[in-house]
This record gives C-alpha cells, sequence and structure tokens, in this order.
C-alpha cells in the first residue's frame, strides 16, 4: 500500500515566531545516550504553556478556561543529549473557534535546522463541564502574534 504522506524534513529557525530555552537534565538521556523520545513531548508542552502563563492568558490553578491535547506528533531528525540547551521555536498553524494547532521545533542551542519538530492540538474547554468553548479574547489575540 503506497501512502501519500510526504517526508518532513527539518525546518530552520526563521520557520518559528518565538522561541523558549530548556535545559537539559541528566536524567532526560535513555540508556543509548540521547534523550528519550517521551522527553521531546514534555518539551512541547513546556514550550507552549510557559508561554501563555508568561502572556496571561493561561491561569493553570483557577482558570475558567482550560486546553486538552487530542493530537500531537513529533518527526526526529537528530539526537539531543544532557547537558545540551534546547531552543524550542512556537508557532500556531490553524486558530480555530475552540482548538488550536501549536507547532514547535526543538534545536540544539545556535543550531540552523531542527533536531525535532511535530505539533500538538489544544482543545480549548471549561474547567468544570469540560466541554469545547470558544477562545476567550485574550488568548486569540495573544495566539495571533504566532501565526
Amino acid at each position: 500500500m503506497k501512502s501519500d504522506r510526504q517526508k518532513s524534513v527539518p525546518e530552520a529557525r526563521g520557520a518559528y515566531a518565538t522561541f523558549r530555552t530548556i535545559s537539559t537534565r541528566w536524567m532526560d538521556n535513555d540508556i543509548y545516550g540521547h534523550v528519550n523520545n517521551v522527553v521531546y513531548y514534555s518539551w512541547f508542552d513546556t514550550a507552549v504553556n510557559a508561554w501563555l502563563i508568561e502572556r496571561g492568558v493561561l491561569d493553570v490553578h483557577d482558570g475558567q478556561t482550560i486546553g486538552l491535547v487530542i493530537e500531537t506528533q513529533c518527526n526526529y531528525f537528530a539526537s539531543l543529549s544532557f547537558p545540551q540547551t534546547i531552543e524550542a521555536g512556537i508557532r500556531v498553524a490553524r486558530l480555530g473557534n475552540s482548538s488550536v494547532r501549536y507547532e514547535v521545533g526543538l534545536y540544539a542551542q545556535g543550531e540552523e535546522w531542527a533536531a525535532a519538530q511535530g505539533h500538538f492540538v489544544h482543545v480549548y474547554v471549561d474547567r468544570k463541564t469540560r466541554r469545547p468553548v470558544a477562545l476567550p479574547a485574550t488568548l486569540r489575540a495573544a495566539l495571533e502574534t504566532l501565526t
């Protein structure tokens, strides 16, 4: 069976709207001497949610609206390992009524090409009912700066 999926290629830094520095930790390395794949997803979450919190559009403790991940994916191009510093590029690829597709590129500090890149989709919901809600105006305005 032939796949219609194109092979993913690493992107240059200029493809992303903003960057966040993330320090690797000793425990991030696996038995093979590089960062374990599950850590990359943690970095995606860290980069995006820290950005949202810093801009005052996500209150993880008391906010009425929260983002739930409904889809995630990552492609790996080069190994990363402790003690490297990682620079996570962030952009918004799709801004819907209640959902956002974030795309993240992970770069070894100072490198031009992504070591890994992927995406995740948040559906924003009411904290209590867990039902989708329209993106709050302040959140939408902040996210538009990443498109």
